[in-house]
């Protein structure tokens, strides 16, 4: 239910391939407009900054369009807008930025530039409603493997304290590799969690890469996938010059079975090191099906609560954008000048920009 005296503030998102348009008031969710370039990324095996680039040109007045006549307003009626201003690709970054500035001036609304993987984080208040703080964040993305220590969403006070990330490939992109050795179809993750329930996932043993006693001392909540994408390349490799078939299914299986016990093993290390209570998972990996399962099932046995968005709010969307905006305008957050910049790199703990 929504109140008259809410937020209501659009969000844009064109960190990578999907042109994401939201529209919240407060936490309940009016609008989630997305067009994606995905198909046209695909016979490359992988996203090319200059095409997403222009797929955001070309979506933008549409699916802002599309938004507001989902949610029955006007862009006259919007309290606030959100954009992400980084991280991401450059170019795609430009684009969103530059038509958030475009709304923010022309309509006379605060401009709020905010942190992508804030946003993932936020965006499941939109489902479950406001974010226990603290909380643990386990952020699984093609760019992004993070585990965050989350006392204030908006990053007020060093609220977002990073506890641990990749060292190298996230574990999106090693899905995406990883389907690709298989042939299957980029994106690889909704691929391999499809042919994975047909296989054995303890058929191969692979690797937990940064487990081993000596690892755990410098890395203990970091994560590494590549040892893993390149141990699946080798025993695939040994099959074919053996002669013998590949079970497809049982090596997705059996590799993303690694990649989720590493993931839920070091996020619930995470959490019980600090006391945490409750483990919120988001990013577009959080929409695989034995992730969602196997961290429910062992949170449950430490007495953790865990919190995952619907498939659809894990991917790249406005509403992740849009939520964390309305949390900005609700704490009285002051909002982003003008000319703030796309900020390719910019670093987790800085949430919003000044």
């Amino acid at each position: 239910m929504t109140t008259p005296d809410e937020p209501l503030v659009l969000g844009i998102e064109t960190s990578c391939d999907e042109t994401g348009v939201g529209i919240v008031r407060g936490n309940t969710l009016l609008a989630d407009a997305v067009a994606s370039s995905v198909e046209q990324h695909a016979r490359f095996g992988g996203v090319v900054p200059e095409v997403a680039s222009r797929a955001h040109l070309e979506a933008m007045v549409p699916t802002i369009q599309r938004a507001c006549d989902t949610a029955g307003i006007q862009l006259s009626d919007v309290d606030a807008i959100a954009v992400t201003h980084g991280p991401g690709l450059a170019g795609a970054l430009l684009v969103g930025v530059a038509a958030a500035k475009a709304l923010a001036l022309s309509l006379g609304k605060p401009i709020y530039g905010v942190n992508h993987l804030a946003a993932h984080v936020a965006v499941d208040q939109l489902e479950h409603g406001p974010l226990p703080e603290p909380s643990l964040a386990l952020l699984v993305s093609g760019g992004h493997s993070s585990l965050l220590r989350v006392t204030d969403i908006t990053g007020h006070d060093s609220g977002v304290d990073p506890m641990g990330a990749t060292i190298d490939d996230a574990a999106g992109e090693a899905f995406d590799k990883v389907a690709r050795l298989l042939g299957l179809p980029f994106p690889g993750g909704p691929h391999i969690d499809r042919v994975a329930r047909e296989g054995n996932r303890v058929a191969i043993d692979f690797p937990r890469g940064l487990s081993s006693r000596r690892d755990l001392e410098r890395h203990r909540f970091d994560f590494s996938f590549s040892g893993l994408k390149t141990a699946v390349a080798r025993w695939v490799e040994a099959r074919e010059r053996a002669g013998e078939p590949v079970p497809i299914a049982d090596v997705a299986a059996s590799f993303q079975e690694a990649v989720c016990d590493i993931l839920v093993r070091k996020a619930l290390d995470a959490a019980a090191s600090e006391g945490i209570e409750d483990l919120m998972i988001g990013g577009g990996v959080a929409a695989n099906s034995r992730l969602r399962a196997m961290a429910q099932e062992r949170a449950d046995r430490l007495g953790i609560r865990v919190r995952v968005p619907r498939p659809g709010l894990c991917t790249d969307n406005g509403a992740m954008v849009a939520a964390l905006g309305s949390t900005m305008v609700s704490r009285g957050r002051a909002p982003s000048s003008l000319d703030l910049p796309a900020d390719s790199s910019l670093p987790v703990t800085e949430v919003l920009a000044g």
